[in-house]
């Protein structure tokens, strides 16, 4: 056989960027099914969504007694009052379901007295106290993971907690290990004067295991070019890479680039590292195909270089880990002098400085952890950190795909979970970190540069028209494109038949109705209160008006578990929960990106994605959405 000489010797990075050139059209994930319970570092293929809440029944918070609210009212330190056991006031343990009829739990060390008469409480309590409704942690129909997600321990409880048994996850990538050579020896054999031990295929299995792949290590194959042909062409039948440890120099018995140029394709042989030269990169029947130097430190080295890529790509995914990052806090923290805490936290790189924004810190709320970038250790002996202070952050995710994610904040909007798994599906790692504080907070946090863009749809009462002028009001002197998401259809989410057959805005101020409404500073807020006063309405006449939730799917859920009879949110929302609605009208939802943001590669993919035709169309598969303007810049 004709003796074979290096092809080139170009930088690794040129000779990777070839290969994936070459190979990438060809090379794609593909998907399986497994249960939840074994699915511990899979990558999911898809959206996953939960199917039913968490908890699905309203629960007690802590180890008291459940009680109804309005039996409280009027109580004070100088007027205690007694409520019967059994009949005002049952024992409940937490966990507990809430006894039907009671509507709050008062704590064991807030009762006052114990006694045959029952218990004495010299407090009111507020409806819902201590009480976790019904998807206080999880609603059905929410995203819970993207796509291109590795799955933790965390994320499988709340799979399962979701009612989600089975996941479509990435299959493994399946690499065929083959180690070659007259003188190579399996570990328990006894060896000869010029015999070496094949650790080289243990190492690159137990790596390419490490990296999320599956490894099967062929035998032994000595220096004959039939039984190498042989071995490799049953390699190519079932692995989706294949690796040929050693025979990839320029001796008298080194086959495995004529092997590889045979059966497919050389891209290339030889390439500027030391140690490491003599790999060889090419594919065999469309199967990356890399021929392994036989030296450990140069198996090891270009392994590194060649193969890890290859199997992150075939799961969705790229490289790149650090283990922590300074970074600003977005908010300020607020701790309890005596316990260290630990803090879960989103991260974002916005402009050329970290942010970190603080996420739910209840106790019962799995979805921190799984939302969660990085924790934020808040020593014990200090009460927190102030607003803009620069932080270390403990990473529970890639530094590149942090580097990837855009920043969020403003209004809540079911589209922004579809964009985000859109973004991935494109081979961005990062996706968007939204936070839920509202459309006027989402344009403060613009102002103090926290954020990439911000999700609003505040109606101005004067002109009917929507964000432009909180724009120019809040934000003076800065340029912001204002771009249009979705319009959406608000409406009054009911239970299912409308039991209480409401039609109106002024059905809500009959005696009883028990409305839930939006956070103050939310575009929905705004547009209830716009309402009302057009209705000659006043918030004094609403039952309910107080009580705040941050997202439209709590609003749902509010009303899907029974605790109120209505509430002011969007279609889609109702749609998920599978309740009844009455329309009240449509509204605008735009994204507000500064302009010095426009430029960047992530935000040119966010625009493609919401101007693509795939993502317009789940939008309107989720229902109460119009794309007729999606992806329209306006001024």
């Amino acid at each position: 056989m004709e003796r074979q000489i290096y092809l080139e010797n170009k930088a690794w990075q040129e000779g990777l960027a070839l290969m994936m050139e070459k190979l990438a059209e060809r090379c794609v994930p593909k998907n399986e099914v497994v249960d939840v319970r074994s699915s511990l570092h899979r990558i999911t293929g898809t959206i996953i969504r939960a199917h039913r809440s968490s908890p699905h029944f309203a629960a007690s918070a802590m180890d008291g007694y459940a009680i109804r609210a309005k039996d409280t009212f009027g109580i004070s330190e100088r007027e205690p009052r007694w409520l019967e056991l059994g009949v005002q006031a049952i024992q409940v343990d937490t966990g507990d379901p809430v006894p039907e009829g009671m509507d709050a739990v008062v704590m064991l060390e807030e009762v006052l007295e114990l006694g045959e008469r029952g218990i004495l409480l010299q407090a009111p309590v507020v409806p819902w106290n201590h009480v976790r409704p019904v998807g206080e942690d999880i609603v059905e129909g929410e995203v819970l993971l993207p796509i291109h997600h590795r799955i933790r321990p965390q994320d499988q409880g709340a799979l399962l907690a979701a009612g989600v048994l089975e996941v479509e996850v990435r299959r493994k990538p399946r690499v065929g290990i083959l180690p070659t050579g007259d003188e190579i020896r399996p570990p328990e054999a006894s060896l000869q004067v010029g015999d070496i031990v094949d650790s080289n295929s243990t190492v690159l299995a137990s790596l390419v295991e490490e990296w999320g792949g599956y490894a099967t290590i062929w035998p032994i194959t000595p220096d004959q070019p039939e039984r190498l042909e042989d071995a490799i062409l049953k390699m190519a039948e079932s692995q989706d890479i294949l690796v040929i440890i050693a025979g990839s120099s320029q001796g008298r018995d080194d086959y495995t680039s004529h092997m590889i140029e045979k059966h497919g394709t050389l891209y290339l042989h030889g390439v500027a590292i030391k140690p490491g030269k003599p790999v060889a990169l090419g594919e065999i029947h469309g199967k990356p195909t890399f021929g392994i130097p036989g030296y450990p430190v140069s198996t090891y080295l270009t392994a590194h270089l060649f193969l890890e890529p290859w199997v992150y790509q075939l799961q969705g995914l790229s490289k790149g880990v650090q283990t922590t990052l300074d970074a600003v806090v977005s908010k300020k923290v607020f701790s309890s002098l005596g316990s260290e805490e630990f803090v879960r936290v989103k991260v974002g790189k916005v402009g050329d400085r970290w942010v970190a924004a603080p996420l739910n810190r209840g106790a019962g709320v799995t979805m921190s952890l799984v939302r969660a970038d990085g924790m934020l250790r808040v020593p014990r002996l200090q009460e927190g950190f102030h607003e803009g202070e620069t932080v270390p952050v403990e990473l529970l995710r890639p530094v590149s795909e942090l580097e990837e994610t855009l920043v969020c904040i403003g209004s809540h909007d079911l589209t922004l979970d579809v964009l985000s798994s859109h973004m991935k599906a494109r081979g961005g790692q990062g996706g968007i970190a939204s936070a839920h504080v509202g459309s006027l907070a989402g344009i403060l946090s613009l102002r103090k540069r926290e954020a990439h863009f911000a999700g609003i749809h505040l109606l101005d009462p004067d002109t009917g028209e929507y964000n432009l002028s909180y724009l120019q009001r809040f934000l003076p002197g800065r340029e912001i494109a204002l771009m249009n998401l979705v319009y959406r259809t608000q409406v009054l989410i009911v239970p299912k038949g409308n039991p209480l057959d409401l039609k109106t805005l002024e059905d809500l101020a009959q005696p009883g109705i028990r409305f839930v409404n939006r956070q103050g500073g939310s575009g929905t807020r705004v547009l209830f209160d716009y309402l009302l006063q057009k209705q000659g309405l006043s918030k004094e006449q609403i039952l309910g008006y107080e009580r705040e939730e941050f997202t439209h799917l709590a609003v749902a859920v509010a009303v899907a578990s029974g605790s109120a009879d209505v509430g002011l949110g969007i279609q889609s929302a109702a749609e998920a929960l599978g309740l009844d609605y009455v329309l009240v009208g449509e509204e605008r939802y735009d994204l507000a990106i500064p302009r010095e943001y426009l430029e960047e590669p992530r935000i040119k993919t966010m625009i493609a994605v919401i101007q693509s035709k795939e993502f317009q169309e789940d939008v309107l598969a989720l229902g109460g959405y119009d794309v007729r303007e999606t992806g329209v810049f306006y001024g």
